[in-house]
């Protein structure tokens, strides 16, 4: 588990960190969620308050190498219970706790989804500040996504923690720490735009259930399927612009990532009219048939 030491005062740079990528370090190391949220939500809101871009590079800090912090990272709560993928049980969202955890596990992406985007912000020196931006942005839109998904959950009783998670996604961030191209690749491209395709088919059982709770979790999915349209559009973004730069192959070298860090085979249907809206071209959504 991580360090339970991190720092409290979510507005400032941790010792010796620059600007607002050290901010984003510092709200990544916090473990307490609504902490994290709002640190989150400060960052952007500072990030959109200075008036021109030479002053928004500035406080990006760009070129900056930040040293990786001596706690393990991210910061989160004692709960949940991590576990294995095959150990979160299955409940069927008909009934009270089925649907509470159905919402909790969606919850717990949107959680490490805002842990992936600070990650991305002070991990990877030597970016354009566009890249700090976009990823700023995308935390800031995580964070409201779990904001809303926790007050649904607490609504009917429940709340963040309540259920075991698995560490899946952070658990990639781990494997491409060192290779922002990899990163790109195999976390928004990947295990994020797997949401794209997920969405959906959780919104039609929950109109089925058909409760006031279930069709209001419907809502809320609406937001969060065209804000993630958005999300995996930037990593296409930048995987390609990093493809470009180091004269690779976008679809070739993906294959090879995908080996090389052992990303899960991504199974249809798909949503090809939003990984359409979200980059991916033709030829890459032929490969995910024949993968």
């Amino acid at each position: 588990m991580p360090s339970r030491d991190a720092s409290t005062a979510p507005l400032s740079p941790l010792p010796g960190l620059p600007g607002l990528r050290g901010r984003a370090l510092a709200a990544l190391c916090l473990p307490d969620p609504q902490a994290k949220m709002e640190a989150t939500h400060a960052l952007w809101s500072a990030l959109s308050a200075l008036p021109d871009e030479a002053r928004r590079e500035q406080a990006l800090s760009p070129g900056a190498a930040i040293a990786a912090p001596m706690q393990v990272l991210p910061g989160r709560p004692e709960r949940p219970v991590l576990v294995p993928p095959t150990e979160v049980p299955h409940r069927s969202p008909f009934t009270d706790e089925g649907l509470a955890a159905l919402l909790h596990a969606v919850c717990h992406i949107e959680f490490n989804a805002i842990n992936l985007a600070l990650d991305a912000v002070w991990r990877f020196a030597g970016m354009p500040a566009d890249f700090y931006r976009d990823w700023l942005r995308v935390a800031d839109e995580e964070a409201t996504h779990f904001g809303l998904l926790r007050t649904h959950l607490r609504s009917l009783g429940h709340d963040y923690g309540d259920c075991p998670a698995h560490d899946g996604l952070w658990e990639m961030c781990v494997k491409t720490q060192h290779d922002i191209t990899a990163r790109m690749a195999l976390v928004p491209r990947t295990l994020e735009a797997r949401g794209l395709d997920a969405t959906p088919l959780i919104q039609a059982r929950l109109r089925k259930v058909g409760t006031p709770a279930a069709l209001q979790a419907v809502e809320i999915l609406d937001l969060i399927l065209r804000d993630e349209i958005g999300h995996v559009a930037i990593g296409n973004h930048w995987y390609g612009w990093l493809c470009e730069r180091q004269q690779l192959d976008p679809v070739a070298h993906y294959r090879h990532l995908a080996r090389t860090h052992s990303a899960p085979r991504l199974k249809p249907p798909f949503n090809d009219a939003a990984r359409r809206a979200a980059g991916f071209s033709q030829l890459e959504l032929d490969y995910l048939l024949t993968a």
